[in-house]
């Protein structure tokens, strides 16, 4: 089967540019991005969630009626809550989570910022966020929007992409690198 990654970028990335065009046309940047913010935690915490969105076994009726609901139950409503379904009604839903990731990197360019992706084996407390943002914005030269996701299996260290850029700071990266030095030499 074909990687459809570029495909569903490509959409996806249309898709949060229309809504950043509407947001922006009604000064809602901001509003708009906190209830995508709200989206990705529930997309994060729910598997039932995921399920709906990612199956293609939902017919668009039945994804549309339950994102509804899902969106007014978490008070997701105006503009957001429109894109939502139409994005069910379009056999879209799937798209979302590139859709939350293009919009937040185009208000974050809006605002003069780069939006960087940092992923740590456990949560990064307040002042760890914000001492990443400060050597970030020493490196860059700008304000840094951070998105941040946990990944137990890093073991500990960081990896932070900042556009196409990435630097891998993992223990496991490096328990990787030792571990390839160590086949060479014996």
């Amino acid at each position: 089967m074909a990687d459809q990654t570029p495909l569903v970028s490509g959409v996806a990335e249309r898709y949060a540019s229309a809504l950043f065009d509407l947001a922006r046309e009604d000064s809602a940047v901001a509003a708009i991005e906190a209830e995508l913010e709200q989206l990705a935690t529930m997309i994060a915490d729910s598997a039932d969630l995921r399920r709906l969105i990612e199956s293609p076994v939902f017919s668009a009726e039945d994804q549309e009626k339950a994102i509804g609901a899902i969106a007014d139950k978490a008070g997701i409503t105006g503009l957001t809550g429109n894109f939502l379904r139409l994005a069910a009604r379009n056999r879209r839903l799937f798209i979302l989570p590139g859709v939350i990731r293009a919009f937040r990197a185009m208000a974050a360019a809006d605002r003069g910022e780069v939006s960087a992706e940092v992923t740590s084996a456990h949560p990064l407390s307040d002042d760890q966020v914000a001492a990443l943002k400060a050597a970030l914005k020493d490196k860059l030269g700008k304000d840094v929007s951070l998105a941040a996701k946990v990944n137990p299996a890093l073991l500990g260290g960081l990896v932070v992409k900042v556009g196409s850029r990435m630097v891998d700071s993992s223990l496991r990266t490096r328990l990787m690198t030792v571990k390839s030095h160590l086949k060479e030499v014996g």
